[in-house]
This record gives C-alpha cells, structure tokens and sequence, in this order.
C-alpha cells in the first residue's frame, strides 16, 4: 500500500516510474546499508533476516483465550486429583514453554524456584527477540544516511559537469534518487518491520506472563475460578466470551457429575 501510494502520486506529478530505476543509487543503499548493518550485528543474525520477514506475514495472534481455558482445566485437575496427577496430562500439552513448567510443578520443585526458571526463560526469549529485530532497526538507521551519502556522491558528479548545462537537471535529479530510496527503505520497509516483530515479540511475552501466573496459581493450589478471574485480565476483552468462560464451565460440569 506505501509503494503504491508513492508510485500513484508521482505518477500523477507526471514522474515517469523509470525515473526511479537508478542502478548505483540503489547499489549504495543496497550494498551500502547492507554492509553497515552486517558489521554491526553480526552474519548470525543477518541470517535469520529471511525467516523474519516470512514471520511478519504469517504471523497469527497468541490464543489467550485458549491457553487460560487449558490451564483452568489444569488447575481444576490438580485441585480435585493432586499435582502427580497432572503428570499423565504432559504428553497432551504442545506448547514446550508450558509442558516444561507443568513438568517443574509436577516434579516439586520450591515456588520460588519455579517462577525464578520460567523468568528467566521469558527475559531469554525477549533478549532473543530484540536481537533477531537487531538488522531491520540497524538498517532503518543507516538507509537515509546512505542515501545522503549516495547524494553527495552524486552532486560531486553534477560539479564535475558545470560546463554542460543541459545535463545538470537530469544530473541533479539522479543525485537526489539516492536520498529518496534511502528514507524510502528505511521508513517503508526496515522500520516498519522491525516495529511489527517488537508487537509480535510483545504478544508472546504476554502470553507466557500469563502462563507463568497460571502455573504458580496451579502450584499453590488456587481455585480454578480464582485462576480464571487472574488470568482474565491478560484477555482483551472481546475474547472474554462469559463470566464463566469454556473452561469453567467444564469445570462445573465435571463437579456436577
């Protein structure tokens, strides 16, 4: 949608889309940025830049909704049968973040210690995120100031022409591309991702916080209610379908019974 705008409204200036294809300017901004932001975070990283941007545009929304159900459930269990009885319940669990904290319960290990892994284990991921987010902010940074330079670097050549006059508009022209392509890049691609892997990155943190707080309600051996009414607060509120919600009101059927 960006693209398209920049490219309609210069269209209707009466730019031709041609005029945009200059080949060094886009070697500086390409090469240019490339370089900088590989020295300054590492080839490792530059490496995952490709399942990055398939992360952007594939990524789906954490099911708070479901994982609060799960571990209402959950806790259900373990009030009615004890915490081993939620040792058959492990291999039924996908995510690895949750079936390892359930294991730690299950195992008996201290509270304390429990939150002070799963902390951990989130401040990781979090670290994790901001560096794989690392070369899209870098290069965001250092686009524009590799456009300005390929601007100079062209202006340098308009200088160098100063007895043909008739060159120096498309000379001048071309110079400026550079800028354009380098605020261009940065605002239009580089940013923009690196802030949508930061809300994603966000999202996720979210939801292991609310993990967390369910697996320590779980331990202490909290209603399952009680755990319902904490963890609602991480659901937006469109996603908190009634009072009760699926999970409690299994939970209810299963006393009923």
């Amino acid at each position: 949608m960006a693209f398209g705008s920049l490219l309609l409204s210069s269209m209707m200036d009466g730019t031709s889309p041609a005029s945009f294809m200059n080949i060094p300017a886009l070697i500086i901004i390409m090469g240019g940025t490339g370089g900088v932001t590989l020295a300054s975070v590492g080839m490792n990283s530059m490496k995952k830049v490709p399942s990055l941007y398939k992360l952007v545009i594939s990524a789906e929304p954490p099911d708070l909704r479901g994982q609060l159900d799960q571990l209402v459930t959950l806790a259900d269990k373990a009030r009615r049968e004890g915490l081993l009885a939620l040792d058959a319940q492990l291999p039924e669990i996908e995510d690895t973040f949750t079936r390892n904290a359930l294991q730690l319960v299950v195992d008996g290990t201290d509270p304390e210690m429990v939150h002070a892994i799963l902390e951990a284990e989130v401040d990781g991921m979090a670290a994790r995120h901001e560096s794989g987010r690392g070369p899209f902010e870098k290069a965001g940074g250092f686009a524009p100031t590799m456009g300005i330079i390929g601007t100079v670097l062209g202006l340098v050549h308009v200088l160098e022409n100063l007895a043909a006059p008739s060159t120096l508009g498309p000379s001048i022209s071309a110079a400026f591309i550079a800028t354009l392509m380098g605020v261009g890049a940065a605002n239009v691609v580089f940013l923009p991702i690196a802030n949508r892997l930061k809300a994603i990155s966000g999202e996720e943190i979210e939801l292991r916080m609310m993990t967390v707080e369910g697996i320590l309600s779980i331990q202490a051996g909290d209603n399952p209610r009680l755990v319902s009414e904490k963890l609602m607060s991480y659901v937006p509120p469109a996603e908190r379908e009634t009072e009760e919600g699926p999970a409690l009101a299994s939970v209810a059927d299963s006393k009923a019974a």
